[in-house]
């Protein structure tokens, strides 16, 4: 009798187990049915990139407004307004980029800028875009400090924000009575480029005084005595020696004037852990300058990430986007001299900027569409170009009135490649500033205010909003292969793979409000649950269709996980 019930206790014991486990796997099945979308990866071919003038963007120290006595009176729009790296850390803290489905922002040129104005005819000039350089190795304080960048990339980085630094390797800044000339073995100062032949692109100065680095050299120079006084001063002489010495140990390269700016540009990403360069003036310089920066660039990327597993985003390499002036998608992988055609994507650059987009703008959806999917997956596989629209140096962006915002938005975010949004593109900023002049007018400060108080501005913004997040949480939109599925309506569908993740998505663009019908035949099967973003509605696909009412003329559709 006490055998049996032994026997009985175990049985029940092993009988309790094996339910306690059958419930335990029903509970984690239903966990897992529940549980949110898997991680979607970035991809910099689809990135979702918003561009700012540092200086333009958000004031949030205003005790670094003035420096090295910089108080002369300006044109308009040409001296320093207060923006610097603080004030992006605000808004990145805010949740402002990620709300506007930024995942990457490009900043331009943080470096220490001339300290001196010019004048160029029109008004006295300050280097407030940063693209002055008058010392590679420091931080404008205007711009912020050390610790204000650190800080940044680390609040970016926390929200799954990369961070570009725009880079000049070209030229320096002007010369002016506090900022004398880098010495003639380091520059040259003529002839002006005409830009009819590789070498007067190259081998010439962009402007009157703008010194123009000499790139293509190889010989030995010493250091400018100005610089080494400059440091003396702050006491970083010994520092700055010793690393260009185990740089130059390291490498073997001639202390030629390209290696040692390649030497200082690539230390911001091995003390910030940086995510990517955007180059500028790419083809007024040697293109084999740019495989030298891209080789030291993935070498301090590495070496940072060994030295910060902890905060290692993901395995993707160094990025480079080139600005080669006036490269269009449809040229393929070369840009054409005339004489010469030159395949930059050969030197290191990811991707470059495409001038062709504002072109297109007002084409029909599906002709822009089609011709930058057929292209991204031929001529340019494995390549990618960065989308625009406005930015801070065109004078002929596609809507300079801001008179179609929505229009700027669906044809920037949905264009296969990646989206560069400029600043105040989402909140309508105006680029026709009354007496400014020249690019001057494209670069006034961040609307905020507007922003804060205009009905009209704030639904313009949500726009953007949705669509950019539609863009940042879906690779398939940027990166992915485009298909129409119905012309009237006007559908089409994007599908992304790599390995394991599978991104599927449709958008209806044009519809009629109030009732319509969506084809998905063929891309999403009957039964098949579907969430739009757009009116945050969910439907179910039946005969091939969703239905849809609402007063929305656009449709963003993702799977129900």
């Amino acid at each position: 009798m006490k055998k049996l019930l032994v026997l009985m206790s175990i049985l029940s014991i092993l009988f309790g187990c094996r339910e306690a486990k059958k419930e335990q796997q029903t509970t984690e099945q239903v966990v897992e049915e529940q549980s949110p979308k898997k991680e979607v990866p970035f991809v910099w071919e689809g990135a979702n990139i918003y561009f700012l003038l540092t200086d333009r963007f958000n004031n949030g120290n205003p005790d670094n407004d003035v420096n090295f006595d910089r108080t002369e009176d300006t044109a308009i729009l040409r001296g320093f307004e207060g923006g610097d790296l603080q004030g992006v850390t605000q808004k990145i803290e805010e949740g402002y980029f990620t709300d506007l489905g930024i995942n990457a922002i490009w900043l331009t040129p943080l470096v220490e800028q001339i300290h001196g104005a010019t004048d160029e005819g029109t008004g006295k000039t300050y280097g407030y875009h940063g693209y002055w350089a008058k010392d590679w190795t420091a931080l404008d304080p205007n711009f912020g400090t050390r610790k204000d960048l650190e800080n940044m990339v680390k609040a970016a980085h926390a929200k799954g924000i990369r961070i570009l630094l725009d880079v000049v390797l070209n030229h320096t800044g002007p010369v002016t009575e506090k900022d004398p000339a880098w010495p003639d073995d380091w520059v040259r100062t003529g002839p002006k480029c005409d830009f009819t032949t590789y070498e007067t692109t190259t081998a010439c100065t962009l402007v009157e005084n703008l010194p123009d680095v000499l790139t293509e050299s190889n010989e030995s120079v010493e250091l400018p005595d100005a610089l080494l006084a400059k440091w003396k001063e702050e006491g970083r002489l010994s520092q700055e020696l010793d690393e260009l010495q185990l740089f130059f140990e390291r490498t073997g390269y001639p202390r030629a004037p390209r290696y040692y700016i390649i030497k200082w540009l690539t230390d911001y990403i091995n003390d910030f852990g940086v995510d990517g360069f955007r180059v500028d003036t790419v083809k007024h310089v040697n293109e084999n300058a740019w495989a030298d920066l891209h080789k030291e660039a993935n070498y301090a990327f590495e070496m940072w990430k060994k030295k910060h597993p902890d905060r290692i985003l993901d395995n993707n390499p160094f990025y480079m986007v080139g600005e080669v002036y006036n490269y269009g998608i449809s040229g393929g992988r070369e840009f054409d001299f005339g004489d010469k055609k030159v395949d930059y994507f050969n030197y290191g650059f990811n991707s470059l900027i495409n001038f062709e987009l504002k072109a297109d703008g007002m084409k029909a959806y599906e002709t822009i569409f089609k011709k930058y999917n057929n292209l991204l997956n031929n001529k340019l596989k494995g390549k990618s170009v960065l989308n625009y629209l406005t930015s801070h140096d065109d004078g002929a962006p596609f809507d300079k009135e801001r008179k179609k915002p929505y229009r700027s938005a669906n044809v920037l975010l949905l264009t296969p490649g990646a989206s560069q949004v400029y600043y105040g593109d989402e909140t309508s900023r105006s680029l026709m500033i009354e007496g400014a002049e020249g690019d001057a007018t494209l670069r006034s400060f961040m609307n905020w205010e507007e922003l804060d108080s205009l009905a009209n501005v704030q639904k313009i913004h949500e726009h953007w909003q949705k669509l950019g997040q539609f863009r940042r949480d879906h690779p398939a939109i940027g990166a992915g292969r485009h298909k129409r599925l119905s012309k009237s309506p006007y559908v089409f569908s994007r599908t992304y793979v790599d390995g394991d993740y599978r991104d599927k998505v449709v958008v209806g663009l044009d519809l009629p409000k109030g009732k319509k019908s969506l084809n998905v035949k063929g891309f999403f099967g009957d039964g098949t649950k579907l969430y739009d973003t757009y009116s945050g509605t969910e439907v179910t696909v039946t005969k091939g269709k969703v239905l849809l009412d609402n007063a929305f003329d656009m449709a963003l559709l993702e799977l129900v996980e």
